[in-house]
């Protein structure tokens, strides 16, 4: 897959109108789901992912206006022949796959009593079994989940503001978890009745803890931006819950790593990020590290504000000014292997299936063929 940049660079397969918004492209089955704002509202919208030709669009809410960014922020989870949606000011919806027929809406910020994120509601849902789990952050309900088939409230847990990272399920400290950064603490927590299992207080300026957890040789990495850094832990149970260990810390002015909207990669033991430096411009490099101990391995100074994906061997990097980068994911020094305009200004990291590799911005939605 695209081992050499094309003569006259990557072939563009289709283009077609999106809309506002941060959401990334969720992709089954040949159809593309994500959530855009237009026509004074947020929407769940289906393309084919061949042709980039609608299928159908869904009103979830309405629009959202915030001065990081307007639309919706969370990502679409398909799950079968349904799609999960969560929207900037807090509406979670179930619809069907195939048509958008909406199944049920909640109003979770509202329902249990919160108030919506400084930045909006960025929580993409995350699908355990038959329950839908999302970020709430009002009180004893940080952390929320829902059945999947009627939109019953399950559980709640947890006082943490919301903060804007996506619950995950990892397989950690020998069990089975969702970890959630919230917007004051890493948590972990049983699936099935959220029960907690471990705290680890993180706290952050403005609760901006973005980046999603990555398990790595059982252990949890958590990460955030500007002046704060990484840490690894690891777990050790302890009756029915676990005590923490910090395998490696790295904090402040000085740390190997401090992603700030941009989740790392981990690929054979090296973690891929954007160490984001808030007090010196800001500026992103583009870092390697040793993920077992937080070794420096090499840097690209001044990357750019950017976020990312990995295939083959390769990194694919959407840049926050709408440029195409691909990359050799070298343990030993920075390869690129070439880049390409091909959007305006964008957060989202792209989207990869068959080969083709699809990415958005506020207007539109691209599909782009990287197969050599």
């Amino acid at each position: 897959m695209l081992n050499r940049w094309p003569a006259g660079g990557v072939k563009e397969i289709w283009r077609a109108a999106g809309g506002v918004g941060m959401s990334g492209l969720a992709i089954s089955r040949d159809g593309l789901v994500t959530l855009v704002q237009k026509d004074g509202k947020q929407w769940l919208i289906a393309l084919d992912a061949k042709s980039g030709k609608s299928r159908w669009e869904t009103p979830l809410s309405a629009e959202y206006k915030n001065q990081q960014g307007n639309g919706p922020r969370a990502t679409p989870t398909i799950t079968g022949d349904r799609v999960a949606a969560f929207t900037a000011d807090g509406t979670l919806a179930v619809a069907g796959l195939s048509d958008g027929k909406i199944a049920w809406t909640r109003s979770v910020v509202n329902e249990l009593r919160g108030k919506v994120a400084d930045y909006g509601m960025a929580s993409s849902p995350l699908v355990v079994g038959d329950l839908v789990i999302v970020t709430a952050g009002a009180p004893q309900a940080c952390v929320a989940a829902y059945r999947l088939k009627s939109g019953e409230l399950e559980w709640k847990v947890g006082d943490d503001p919301p903060g804007y990272s996506s619950p995950v399920l990892l397989e950690v400290g020998g069990r089975r978890e969702i970890v959630v950064f919230t917007g004051g603490s890493a948590l972990g927590l049983i699936p099935e009745s959220g029960a907690v299992l471990w705290r680890y207080p993180y706290e952050t300026d403005y609760d901006c803890n973005i980046a999603t957890p990555i398990a790595i040789d059982g252990n949890v990495f958590v990460s955030s931006g500007e002046n704060h850094g990484s840490v690894l832990l690891k777990l050790k149970p302890s009756g029915d819950k676990f005590d923490l260990d910090e395998v490696w810390k790295s904090q402040g002015p000085q740390s190997v790593l401090r992603c700030e909207w941009q989740t790392p990669i981990l690929l054979d033991g090296k973690l891929f990020g954007l160490d984001n430096i808030g007090s010196a411009g800001p500026v992103t490099h583009l870092t390697c590290i040793e993920a077992a101990t937080g070794k420096r391995l090499w840097q690209q100074p001044r990357f750019g504000k950017s976020n990312a994906i990995a295939a083959d061997g390769k990194l694919f990097f959407s840049t926050m000014t709408g440029e195409l980068v691909v990359v050799r994911a070298s343990p030993t020094s920075y390869e690129e292997i070439g880049r390409q305009q091909v959007l305006g200004p964008t957060r989202q990291a792209a989207s990869l299936s068959g080969g083709l590799l699809y990415l958005r911005d506020e207007k539109e939605i691209v599909c782009l063929d990287v197969r050599q």
